[in-house]
């Protein structure tokens, strides 16, 4: 199914401005949807002259009239009229009569779209229309929270319609845990009294202490007694609580959290009041802080394992100065930087908050690595690397990392020893394959074979072993070498 963004494009009358716009309404659809008890669809014109769907909500709380997705087809033609309407007069048009969907009886409303607010005396620009469609087939007696949830809806609907909802203060990404019209509503007026309060709203609060009707109370007033002296509380939480600001905040209390966002009501730009939704999250946060605590333990066991990785390096280090032999000090330097080359890796992912490296930075470090080799003796090596490796799993970053560090020290220290040249990097990601291209221009192979030593034994154990890829030397003698890595994707998406 194509996204809202697809389809508005697809039409081609509208801008990136007007996209957002229909994405933030979009994103509070469900929250219309609930309290109108009626489906919202969201329309937007089309070249020849019709309107397409690009959006579709169903109520959470009553019978859908769709049972198949709307999105991408074009208006109805017994709800043309009445959205064209709309979208031509810039005003809220309402069905005259039922209107009759697969022998169920509805009744439409299309609201404009606006995004900006006119000025007086001018027409305001219109992006699209939303329908609501309620089921009439389902009419009772409605109760005081149902003609409160209509009420709302209404008032929201000609926010809509004069470009005051949805507000682009808001925060933009939902929370975990954001509350919805059924988790609690309670609607203030503009002086911040509470006239209405749904039986999930007053339970939150009962909840926290509170065990007094919040109707006729400051809501501003009853969060102050709920808090506990001397606790920090989001400095958010007055504004939230007095509905002068679209923001959410958590307010805390015997154990108790709950999670608030405000709406606030206008009319033609003067606030009228606002919606305060509220819902009882404090299950999903002791969840959250279960998850940070896990977290900082792996992080720190990262810290741990790369500082003990390091105190090994420097044991060996030691060592290595401490040997007379060239060939013994020649092994244990190269273990060194095979320990080195590991310790970044877990560096790496115990400054992060996942278990996923960004190993375009982990290559850098381990480029540093060669450094101490680049500088040997009659050696002048300069390093360069191209392209781009990505995210990778910490179990593939690990090896991947080890074997492009003995790739490239062996680069410097046997195809560049006692000359000056260059070692390239060369890595490009695609959908199928990781491919790293390592070059010198030095010796080349002798013989134009590969040797069997150890690093190269290390090399094709890791390549062909831990990652599933292949790995090919090319070059003969003196004419340079170029190490060919090919490593499948799909091993590096886990």
């Amino acid at each position: 199914m194509s996204t809202l963004s697809d389809l508005v494009h697809a039409q081609g009358l509208l801008n990136d401005n007007d996209v957002e716009w229909l994405h933030r309404l979009s994103g509070d659809g469900q929250l219309l949807a609930d309290l109108a008890s009626a489906d919202i669809v969201i329309w937007v014109a089309a070249e020849d002259g019709t309107f397409v769907a690009v959006a579709h909500t169903r109520p959470s709380g009553a019978a859908t009239l769709f049972y198949r997705d709307i999105v991408g087809e074009r208006v109805r033609p017994q709800w043309r009229t009445q959205v064209q309407g709309a979208f031509t007069s810039a005003e809220i048009v309402d069905s005259s009569s039922p209107d009759w969907f697969e022998e169920t009886p509805t009744r439409v409303r299309a609201v404009p779209i606006v995004r900006e607010r006119a000025r007086a005396g001018e027409k305001p620009p219109v992006i699209g229309v939303i329908t609501r469609h309620t089921n009439l087939g389902e009419a009772r007696t409605p109760s005081r929270q149902q003609i409160t949830f209509e009420e709302c809806a209404n008032d929201l609907f000609r926010m809509i319609a004069t470009g005051e909802f949805p507000d682009l203060t808001a925060p933009t990404s939902p929370r975990r845990g954001a509350p919805r019209a059924s988790d609690g509503l309670i609607r203030i007026d503009v002086d911040g009294i509470s006239t209405f309060a749904s039986p999930n709203a007053l339970s939150a609060f009962n909840r926290m202490g509170f065990d007094d009707e919040l109707e006729g109370e400051s809501l501003a007033e009853v969060t102050t007694r709920i808090v506990p002296p001397g606790r920090e509380v989001d400095e958010s939480l007055p504004v939230v609580v007095t509905g002068r600001a679209p923001w959410r905040t958590d307010i805390e209390a015997r154990g108790v959290t709950v999670s608030l966002r405000a709406i606030p009501l206008k009319d033609h730009g003067t606030r009228i009041g606002a919606i305060i939704l509220c819902r009882d999250v404090s299950e999903l946060r002791h969840q959250e802080q279960e998850l940070i605590t896990k977290d900082a333990t792996i992080r720190e066991i990262h810290h741990r394992v790369k500082n003990n990785l390091q105190t090994v390096a420097s044991l060996l280090r030691i060592q290595a100065r401490r040997t007379h032999s060239d060939e013994a000090r020649d092994a244990l330097t190269q273990a060194m930087r095979r320990v080195d080359a590991i310790a970044v890796v877990h560096d790496t992912l115990a400054q992060g908050l996942t278990q996923k490296v960004d190993f375009d930075e982990v290559f850098q470090r381990v480029l540093k690595l060669v450094a101490e080799v680049a500088s040997a003796p009659n050696t002048r090596a300069r390093t360069q690397s191209t392209g781009h490796f990505g995210v990778l799993p910490s179990e593939y970053a690990t090896p991947l990392a080890l074997a492009l560090t003995e790739v490239v020290t062996n680069a410097v220290e046997h195809g560049l020893a006692g000359t000056e040249g260059t070692v390239t990097i060369d890595a490009v990601r695609t959908d199928e394959n990781l491919h790293v291209s390592v070059r010198d221009t030095g010796h080349g192979l002798p013989e134009g074979r590969v040797g069997q030593g150890l690093g190269t034994q290390i090399i094709r154990t890791l390549i062909q072993g831990e990652l599933g890829g292949t790995i090919d030397w090319r070059g003969s003698d003196g004419e340079g070498t170029e190490v060919a890595i090919d490593i499948p994707t799909r091993w590096l998406r886990k």
